[in-house]
């Protein structure tokens, strides 16, 4: 098997914030990768805009040195670096003032088509957009792209969703979430709507429960001061593993169109219960000086949780008694992401109690998102070898690299998603209403913290998180899958 590459249509891309952390270290080395592959028309343009004086000879010194640090080590070749950087220009702009909307318009053209990639503070969201559509910049057809946050709770997604519906229509806004780019989240859909397998088996009558991990290795130093305001609930659960959730539970949509995607991910959303304290487990990680949590964010008094786990429950037809377990934290074992569908037991054990093997257990399919990309459904065989019929677990086990080695290796999620946005395809992007249903599940939990003087349970870093997360799945008569395993 071959990745086909399908070139795309040529196009005028600007990235605000271009001389940034993110744009530096994904948004443009995943842009070249593209342009490597033979992805881009001869006459596509990248046109960095930042607040920063700098010619255009610079800019391109600067995404060669982001290249050579960020991009795939020992698949660049100075050749193509040169050849990239044709495409690249730059203007500077102030983002809240008149400076240099009309030289960025130099630069566009009428036939191809036009992105914007604000890879920029949220604050400066709507000054963008605004200033886009009064300038002209803007053309009825042309794409909007806007990094996460998306609001801190309901009122500010609403505000923006208000400010950027002002000067664009809805199909033109491209909310991104990385998560949605990765190859086994997309694969998620394929396994349960192209498989007969699985989608009969996909409910309440088959599932015993779902676990969704999102654990981190890392914790906050360097963008601690950030974090404390946002802590796990809103950095991670509204948006991350809401959208993870939202594709293992969704109903299958009548088509693979986007709006049809993105209506069964809402119903999903407003189909949910509120969550009560007790399903809740928050921690914050401790250590020595310097280390800890409170270090890292600069605020000796924090209360705000580096590490959250809940019980959510679908309350639909399709998913009634079947608890959704998510986790997310920080400065845990290893850095792992994972959606865990634990299937019920057999209805009947036909083996002998006596034989040592404890009974039979339901399979467990795992779809691994990182580190390693792939597949694991755990089944029940027969140990080998002679004394009788004694049970034992093993693992069909498909990681991508090993399994598609001809396909070459996973792309950056970046990478699909920037292309989708050329493509015009909004299937794996975030509407508006989506984004408020999310918000509107999620503030209740966080007002609750607030009102009840909530604090955090301390944990060790290098742990599973705290204790009252174990409980959570304890007092179910479950337990967690380990971190790392």
């Amino acid at each position: 098997m071959v990745s086909r590459v399908i070139p795309v249509q040529s196009f005028d891309l600007v990235l605000f914030g271009a001389t940034g952390d993110l744009a530096r270290r994904k948004i443009l080395p995943s842009l070249f990768h593209r342009f490597q592959i033979g992805q881009f028309a001869d006459d596509c343009r990248i046109i960095g805009a930042s607040r920063s004086e700098m010619d255009r000879k610079g800019f391109q010194d600067m995404v060669a040195d982001a290249i050579r640090t960020f991009g795939q080590a020992g698949e660049i070749t100075e050749e193509e670096i040169a050849a990239f950087q044709d495409m690249l220009h730059y203007t500077a702009v102030d983002a809240r003032g008149e400076n240099g909307w009309d030289a960025l318009a130099t630069h566009l053209r009428d036939d191809v088509v036009r992105a914007f990639y604000l890879s920029v503070g949220p604050s400066l969201f709507p000054d963008i957009a605004g200033r886009l559509r009064s300038t002209g910049i803007a053309t009825p057809d042309s794409r909007i792209v806007l990094e996460k946050p998306f609001g801190h709770d309901l009122a500010s997604a609403q505000a923006l969703n208000a400010a950027l519906r002002a000067n664009f229509e809805e199909h033109q806004i491209y909310r991104i979430d990385h998560y949605l780019g990765k190859e086994t989240v997309q694969n998620l859909m394929a396994l349960r709507f192209a498989n007969s397998l699985f989608e009969p088996l996909w409910n309440s009558s088959h599932i015993d429960h779902v676990q969704i991990t999102v654990a981190e290795s890392i914790g906050v130093k360097g963008r601690g001061e950030y974090y404390d305001k946002s802590g796990a609930m809103r950095d991670m659960v509204q948006n991350h593993l809401m959208q993870l959730l939202c594709l293992t539970a969704m109903e299958p949509p009548a088509r693979f169109t986007p709006n049809a995607v993105r209506d069964e991910k809402v119903k999903v959303i407003e189909a949910l219960n509120p969550v009560a304290p007790e399903a809740i487990a928050r921690g914050q990680y401790r250590g020595p000086s310097g280390e800890a949590y409170r270090d890292h964010a600069g605020n000796p008094n924090s209360t705000t949780e580096s590490f959250i786990a809940m019980k959510v429950e679908v309350a639909n037809w399709r998913w009634a008694g079947t608890p959704f377990y998510l986790r997310t934290g920080k400065c845990l074992r290893a850095r792992e992401s994972e959606i865990a569908v634990f299937f019920r037991d057999p209805p009947h054990n036909i083996f002998a109690e006596d034989t040592g093997t404890g009974g039979i257990k339901g399979n467990v399919l795992v779809i691994r998102l990182q580190p390693d990309e792939g597949i694991t459904l755990r089944t029940t065989i027969k140990d080998p070898g002679p004394g009788g019929m004694r049970l034992t677990g093993a693992n069909l086990d498909m990681t991508f690299a090993d399994s598609l080695p001809e396909a070459g290796r996973p792309q950056d999620a970046y990478e699909r998603l920037i292309m989708d946005v050329i493509r015009g395809n909004q299937t794996l992007f975030m509407r508006g209403d989506e984004v408020e249903a999310a918000w509107a599940w999620a503030d209740p939990i966080i007002a609750g913290w607030s009102e009840a003087n909530d604090v955090p349970q301390p944990y060790d870093p290098g742990s599973s998180g705290p204790e009252d997360a174990l409980l959570l799945m304890h007092r179910d008569g479950r337990r967690w899958r380990g971190i790392g395993d």
